[in-house]
């Protein structure tokens, strides 16, 4: 299974939109809150060198990005690449 992870908060809709995309193919992911978890923010903002907009989304350890360019990813074939180097 790969190992997803998703920097979010709780009033994203582009955060829900992402985590629909990946449920729809049956993946799992951890999510990361920054509006929570001050130490959270601050690594995500350190893995993305400087992000601060969310979703911020990591697969096998390779940031993806936002919702755009996981959408993007999926259309284009790269997400099931990425997916598969776990």
């Amino acid at each position: 299974m790969p190992d997803i992870e998703i920097y979010s908060t709780a009033v994203c809709p582009y955060c829900v939109a992402a985590k629909n995309l990946l449920k729809s193919k049956g993946l799992a992911w951890r999510e990361l809150r920054i509006d929570t978890d001050p130490g959270a923010r601050k690594a995500m903002a350190e893995r993305t060198h400087g992000a601060r907009t969310v979703p911020q989304i990591f697969i096998n350890g390779t940031l993806v990005g936002g919702f755009d360019e996981l959408a993007a990813a999926e259309r284009s074939g790269k997400l099931n690449e990425l997916l598969g180097a776990g």
